[in-house]
């Protein structure tokens, strides 16, 4: 039987559900979805090429949930769109190497991990107490950890494998810990130092920095200063900034080249060296 595509009384109702948070709503859009998939896709799809940026984002989280997208392309398209958003492109990230991945459940993990740090922070709190509280519930109730042990493992970068096995590099679990902190109100900012990555606090009138890989170890500029002073000579306070999501997931890719190849995997170290090569090129057009 061909496809009915959606009459446009039920394209504005579901539309208006997009965004809504409610399990049971999200599990029957999912439900409606799938019974209609062809029809679905080309709807999601259509929504997720469209100007209104928050429509355009959870059409395409629906697509990832659903799979009803090509994960390579996807993220490809992603790169080229500049619409850059932590959260979609550690997802789509993960996606290249796992279309599987369940997008609602890892979702699900970090708002579980926000409603559980909202639960005891006691407001008013300063920014380093909510931190404090972060760092209780993320490494200590959840466990998560650096993996030192096996460091080079392509799986350490990955955001559905970091909350699957509690485990990761410096970058991924600072991710973690930015969106967890997003959740509950708290802005921090990605910092990629050279060698090392971590978190850092602006809001308050000195700042401050997280490092989610020693179990969200905080720090001053200073500490953080001569840190990279002993590991550099070309230290700069400039290295203390923050950084675009563009880098953050640009790094990501650069250390799934090393990893992919430390571990004998060519093919897929030229799939992320292409995913660096497409994140500098659209770049260098757009500043130009």
């Amino acid at each position: 039987m061909e496809a009915q595509n959606f009459a446009d009384s039920e394209k504005k109702a579901l539309e208006a559900l997009l965004d809504d948070p409610s399990p049971a709503v999200r599990q029957a859009l999912r439900a409606q979805f799938t019974q209609r998939s062809r029809e679905s896709a080309d709807f999601l799809q259509t929504l997720a090429r469209q100007p209104n940026a928050e429509l355009a984002r959870h059409a395409s989280q629906y697509l990832r949930e659903l799979n009803f997208t090509d994960p390579v392309s996807e993220f490809r398209e992603f790169i080229r769109s500049l619409n850059y958003e932590l959260e979609t492109g550690a997802l789509l990230l993960s996606r290249t190497v796992n279309p599987a991945v369940d997008v609602g459940a890892c979702c699900l993990q970090l708002d579980a991990m926000a409603a559980r740090s909202r639960e005891l922070i006691a407001e008013p709190a300063t920014a380093r107490e909510k931190c404090r509280v972060l760092n209780r519930v993320l490494f200590h109730e959840h466990d998560l950890r650096g993996n030192s042990e096996n460091y080079a493992d392509p799986l350490n970068s990955f955001l559905d494998q970091v909350l699957i096995r509690r485990k990761g590099i410096p970058i991924s679990l600072s991710i973690v810990y930015l969106l967890v902190a997003e959740r509950v109100g708290l802005q921090l900012e990605p910092v990629g130092l050279p060698g090392h990555f971590m978190v850092g606090c602006y809001e308050e009138s000195v700042p401050f920095f997280i490092d989610p890989f020693n179990a969200g170890l905080l720090l001053t500029a200073e500490e953080v200063f001569e840190l990279l002073k002993e590991n550099s000579n070309d230290a700069s306070v400039m290295d203390l900034a923050p950084a675009p999501v563009r880098e953050v997931l640009g790094r990501c890719c650069r250390n799934l080249v090393h990893h992919y190849t430390a571990t004998n995997q060519p093919e897929q170290a030229r799939l992320f060296a292409s995913f660096v090569a497409e994140f500098e090129s659209t770049h260098e057009r757009n500043a130009s």
